[in-house]
């Protein structure tokens, strides 16, 4: 790679200490056909939360959204001129379950074309295929993988996105379902397909809250996603407290961040992305000393999300 780390926002690359307080992983928009009437597609609603988490002290957003699931990256580029506050978009793709059969179709065989061409053209919505791509550039790869396992489906997006991250150096974020499957994604990302662990971020690990598993995970070098605090059916913040002292102790506190995860309009009333700074943080500096949270919203992002790019 060449160039000085960049993260690459919506209204373009910038120096990663310019990136601040940040929620490494939510949703302003996110729309999926298993999640039938709670699409998050209200511009109004979505400016409204970026809002409470500026007044909060946020300074960055990191949306998960991937290609095909109402992902809105030029209202993104709006919001975030207009609020002042940094937003990367991803590109990549979710488990195949969240899609109608002809998006799906469309870009199944044709992944890394897509995926290179989001992070370093610009952005297109998926129902128009034919559009000119004048939407803000991907700054990350978003992929999936399935419960307890890798099907075929996420196999081939995670080739596909080791391969786009070859040619660009940009980060992958990989959704684990229910927190599950991250040694084997770690094995098939960084072991099989020699992508960089540092580029590497595991979402949800909150979600299976295994801590042998968890340190396991960390030893491989990636990056730690704990995102969706409070949620109603996860796992409690209590356990999630534990999880991340131990981490912490173990020597991983630069690896870990922390993420509010709206992904459902009713969700937009439960603790998300305003939450991280109002209640998380503060109690999670009560436990583990305010320097190591404020790497976690601050340093660790930053070096995970700043590539230096090759295209």
């Amino acid at each position: 790679m060449t160039g000085d780390p960049q993260v690459r926002t919506v209204l373009g690359d910038i120096d990663p200490a310019r990136l601040g307080v940040t929620d490494a992983h939510d949703h302003l928009f996110f729309a999926s056909k298993l999640l039938p009437g709670q699409e998050l597609d209200d511009p109004t609603a979505a400016t409204e939360l970026l809002l409470a988490f500026r007044v909060a002290g946020g300074s960055a957003l990191v949306q998960w959204t991937p290609y095909g699931l109402t992902r809105r990256t030029r209202e993104l580029a709006w919001m975030s001129e207009e609020l002042g506050v940094h937003v990367v978009a991803a590109t990549g793709l979710h488990r195949a379950e969240h899609y109608p059969p002809v998006i799906l179709g469309r870009v199944v065989d044709d992944l890394v074309r897509v995926f290179v061409a989001d992070l370093t053209e610009g952005t297109q919505p998926a129902d128009l295929p034919d559009e000119p791509r004048t939407g803000p550039r991907a700054g990350l790869i978003k992929v999936a993988g399935a419960f307890h396992t890798i099907d075929s489906h996420a196999r081939l997006t995670m080739t596909a996105a080791a391969v786009a991250h070859e040619e660009t150096g940009a980060p992958i974020a990989v959704h684990l379902e229910l927190g599950t499957a991250a040694l084997e994604v770690a094995e098939l990302l960084c072991g099989k397909l020699d992508v960089p662990p540092d580029r590497v971020i595991l979402g949800h690990l909150n979600r299976n809250p295994d801590a042998r598993i968890q340190r396991e995970v960390a030893e491989t070098g990636v990056f730690l996603g704990f995102d969706g605090p409070s949620r109603a059916n996860h796992s409690s913040d209590a356990r999630v407290f534990d999880g991340l002292e131990a981490l912490v102790e173990a020597g991983h506190g630069g690896q870990i961040l922390l993420g509010g995860d709206t992904t459902t309009a009713a969700a937009r009333y439960e603790p998300g992305a305003p939450y991280l700074l109002t209640t998380l943080a503060p109690r999670l500096a009560k436990l583990l000393g305010g320097d190591v949270v404020t790497a976690m919203l601050v340093a660790n992002p930053a070096r995970a999300f700043a590539t230096s790019w090759l295209k």
